[in-house]
């Protein structure tokens, strides 16, 4: 039980800090419905865990092979700017009926586009190689499975309550505050895309 309450706070705290994922769920979900936000949310988890157990099994140095690394980083920024630009374009289209964009026009789509989206930056592989290095310190590593579990779990927690809390937020956001909330995420969502290939082109 330690042990998945230890992957349970990984997960929890690494899914909180705001990064183009998180700005996506809340655009998302104010466009679309609560369930579109669950299922993003999801997603997100789903990536997590994946990723989790990729540190553990300690997959991080295959980041150091050459051209993976360029390539992987290319992609990744090519998908967050398309996100980002996407939702840009959106934030010039205000619709009365607020509907969500094509990409989260319904939970299995949503869900798909969050599983590409979270998946676009395979460095965080690397950060998970370090948190479970600094759990082997806290006498968790021989749980790698139960401490993978508890980050998914963690994960999903945070962004379903971040969902259900937009959700809620939802009925008192006008149109226009709709509108400025796409122009916010589609710019900071493009800003993490320019970033990211500047990074991989500079590495080069």
């Amino acid at each position: 039980m330690h042990t998945v309450i230890v992957g349970f706070g990984f997960g929890f705290l690494v899914a909180a800090q705001l990064g183009p994922l998180s700005l996506f769920l809340i655009r998302s979900t104010l466009r679309g419905r609560l369930q579109v936000g669950l299922a993003i949310g999801a997603g997100i988890a789903v990536i997590d865990g994946s990723y989790a157990a990729l540190g553990a099994a300690g997959a991080a140095p295959l980041l150091k092979v050459d051209g993976l690394r360029t390539v992987l980083g290319l992609l990744g920024a090519a998908v967050l700017l398309y996100l980002g630009t996407k939702t840009l374009l959106t934030a010039f289209r205000v619709r009365a009926g607020l509907e969500a964009a094509d990409e989260v026009a319904s939970p299995r789509k949503a869900f798909a586009t969050s599983l590409a989206a979270t998946a676009s930056n395979p460095l965080t592989i690397a950060s998970w190689a370090a948190i479970f290095a600094a759990a082997s310190t806290a006498d968790v590593a021989d749980g790698s499975a139960l401490l993978v579990g508890g980050v998914a779990l963690g994960s999903l927690t945070w962004c379903s309550l971040l969902a259900c809390v937009v959700a809620i937020a939802r009925r008192w956001v006008t149109p226009r505050g709709i509108q400025r909330v796409d122009g916010l995420a589609g710019a900071a969502i493009t800003g993490f895309g320019g970033v990211l290939a500047f990074r991989t082109i500079k590495d080069i």
